[in-house]
């Protein structure tokens, strides 16, 4: 029997009961990025970008210039002289290609075809007015897709994440190793920048598979073998480290499974996401709540799906939302649990402090903290079934809904039925209203 949670039909705190499906591309759809409030774009390995209205499913733009799958894709908005906002994003293929479009007309404004290998990844630096392409080298780029610097060739990998750090640097992911890259404005008022290559972190033990931002002072990231380091953002120090997720003898209330061995995927920190308060790490077929402050788990959810959870995000209240390979959508509660006071709270599932095990003052402590301190659950409390295969992403558009894309080529607007029914209503009362109105005159 699956150890995988289920819930019924009678899902009474998921609002979603009410799905539009957008069809158009003729692959595997792997990116969504929100434009504005009410738009989002989405693209994957047919090359083409659609641009689509999150409120009623229009198709807006198609857009056609790559050759190759999409590799990347990053939204940012650009001002002219006049001060006015453009909405635009960039995108990467495996054609070796870049090219920056402009969301309302859904033209092609620029496009760059320099690179010696495929950009893995897109990042922009709206305060610098600047983005970034990583690849087998790192470059700086202008809004008008002038080349400002770059490094020297990495490594033929690559660089397969990118994130921003403050004081100017960015944290390269490549391989094993993280690098810390400096950029500067040249200082003969010219037009030239300067990347530099500041320092190497070798402290993770195989390939980095997920670098986010928490806040300006720290950031995290995972590797394929379940590492997870959280890391200082100004000093680029270790702050604390895990790597037991996939320990069952650290979940004395999950039954433990008899294998003979771990897969790498099971094990593997496909996604990272965060709040000022804890980061969501989605690990093989789990997720896991990891608090900052306590430096420690405080929720999880060993199999949360029946294969891979690929993405998983925080929504405003206390709900998590998670999409695997198996197809599902999942919404989350963190809620927490009521112990008995003799109740022993588990422990040692984090490294706590980082360093130091052996520091019995600090395990005391740790304890003692713990004992203290509330204990939480991942409670299931909605199922979307509607891809027939691996959802790869999804956004959250608050009242509008939520957009999931998958490998089943289709991407599925999931709505708030209540809410959509009594739009629908109101709408229909308006025009009876206006007939009434037109009757009256005539």
């Amino acid at each position: 029997k699956s150890s995988v949670q289920t819930i019924g039909e009678e899902q009474i705190q998921n609002p979603y009961t009410e799905l539009l499906v957008l069809k158009g591309h003729q692959d595997i759809v792997r990116f969504l990025v929100q434009i504005d409030d009410c738009r989002f774009a989405s693209a994957g390995d047919d090359g083409i970008i659609f641009l689509w209205n999150a409120q009623t499913g229009e198709k807006l733009h198609e857009l056609h210039g790559h050759t190759h799958k999409i590799t990347a894709i990053a939204p940012f908005s650009s001002s002219d002289v006049a001060e006015e906002k453009t909405n635009l994003i960039i995108t990467a293929s495996a054609d070796r290609t870049v090219i920056i479009w402009d969301c309302t007309s859904g033209r092609q404004v620029q496009k760059v075809s320099c690179f010696h290998s495929t950009v893995k990844c897109l990042t922009v630096l709206q305060r610098l007015n600047v983005w970034l392409s990583g690849g087998s080298d790192l470059c700086v780029w202008n809004q008008e897709l002038d080349l400002l610097c770059k490094t020297s060739h990495l490594t033929d990998a690559g660089i397969s994440a990118l994130v921003e750090l403050p004081k100017n640097c960015v944290a390269a992911a490549v391989g094993k190793e993280l690098i810390i890259f400096r950029l500067s404005a040249s200082n003969n008022g010219s037009e030239g920048w300067n990347i530099l290559e500041v320092k190497r972190l070798v402290d993770h033990q195989d390939n980095i598979s997920s670098l986010v931002s928490v806040n300006d002072l720290t950031f995290v990231t995972g590797s394929h073998i379940g590492e997870l380091i959280v890391w200082d953002a100004l000093d680029w120090t270790k702050q604390a480290s895990e790597c037991n997720f996939w320990d069952s003898s650290v979940h004395p209330d999950v039954q433990p499974e008899i294998k003979l061995s771990q897969s790498p995927h099971e094990t593997s920190v496909q996604h990272l996401t965060s709040d000022e308060e804890c980061v969501f790490a989605a690990v093989g077929k789990g997720i896991y709540v990891y608090n900052l402050q306590m430096k420690r788990v405080i929720a999880c959810q060993r199999t949360a799906h029946d294969s891979s959870v690929l993405h998983i995000e925080k929504l405003p209240n206390r709900q998590l939302i998670s999409c695997s390979e198996d197809g599902s959508v999942r919404i989350w509660e963190l809620r927490e649990k009521q112990q008995l006071p003799a109740e022993p709270v588990p422990t040692g599932f984090f490294n706590m402090w980082g360093f130091g095990r052996t520091n019995k003052q600090a395990n005391q402590a740790a304890k003692k903290m713990q004992e203290n301190t509330p204990v939480y659950f991942l409670e299931l409390v909605g199922d979307l079934i509607g891809h027939s295969s691996a959802v790869q992403m999804f956004l959250y558009f608050g009242e509008l809904g939520l957009a999931t894309c998958s490998a089943d080529h289709l991407i599925i607007l999931w709505k708030d039925g209540e809410r959509e029914s009594s739009l629908r209503s109101l709408t229909l009362f308006k025009k009876l209203a206006q007939n009434g109105d037109l009757q009256l005159k005539l």
